[in-house]
């Protein structure tokens, strides 16, 4: 799994297009989708593995640019937990939540009753506190099991997602008809940019991860050094 996901990809290049469909109908009278992530190799489709491909590019890139002050790869972190509000069962495929954390569509799950652990990824919301899964949840988790979120600190997964799409655009919508890149592409590519430029000044810190670097080079990293065990430090003692 890379730092953002295949919802997160279709979700962003949904926002370059007017319509969510065709402007004309086929044959039979529909209106066909103008973007699709699935595994069907079809003229609207864009395969799942391509999308992971230009996942797997950006994340590189995100380590590639951040290695000096961070150990990378990333790993995730669980940064949200509540409980299921009524049991998971044959009678309710649906998650209701206990509380109304910010949780969103795309976030990873970890569904736990002390046994039994699964991971899902949300697909949609149906109300402010239930939601459905990408993949049909396998084990009945009775009520007051945990539901634990777990992400990559903020805003890794926003710049994996921009960097995805921008190059995926430029490839399926840009490249068809032009070599240059497309404005939307630069745009995504720009947004990202300046994030990591927040992180690279100090001004957005990447809680939960293993920081690196020469501490007296970088004040931007919060550390402490340790001295010799039992020993003093006088005024003349660097030279």
């Amino acid at each position: 799994m890379g730092y953002c996901t295949n919802l997160d990809i279709t979700k962003t290049l949904a926002q370059s297009l007017t319509t969510a469909t065709a402007d004309s109908p086929d044959a039979f009278g529909t209106y066909a989708n103008l973007i699709n992530v699935g595994n069907t190799f079809d003229k609207n489709t864009i395969p799942t593995s391509t999308v992971d491909y230009y996942i797997q590019l950006a994340d590189n890139e995100i380590d590639g640019m951040l290695s000096e002050l961070y150990k990378t790869p990333f790993y995730e972190k669980a940064d949200v937990e509540t409980t299921i509000y009524s049991a998971v069962d044959e009678y309710n495929e649906y998650i209701v939540v206990s509380d109304r954390f910010p949780l969103n569509a795309g976030d990873i799950v970890l569904l736990i009753d002390g046994t039994h652990e699964e991971r899902h990824e949300i697909d949609e919301f149906i109300t402010v506190s239930t939601f459905s899964t990408v993949d049909p949840i396998q084990y009945f988790f009775p009520e007051g099991s945990r539901v634990i979120r777990i992400s990559y600190p903020p805003p890794v997964r926003f710049i994996s997602a921009r960097l995805a799409a921008a190059a995926i655009y430029d490839k399926y919508f840009t490249a068809e008809s032009s070599a240059n890149v497309s404005k939307f592409g630069d745009s995504m590519r720009a947004l990202a940019h300046d994030r990591i430029n927040d992180i690279l000044n100090g001004r957005v810190i990447l809680h939960g991860q293993q920081r690196i670097g020469r501490r007296f080079y970088n004040p931007n990293l919060i550390d402490q050094y340790g001295l010799p065990k039992e020993g003093d430090m006088t005024r003349n003692s660097g030279r």
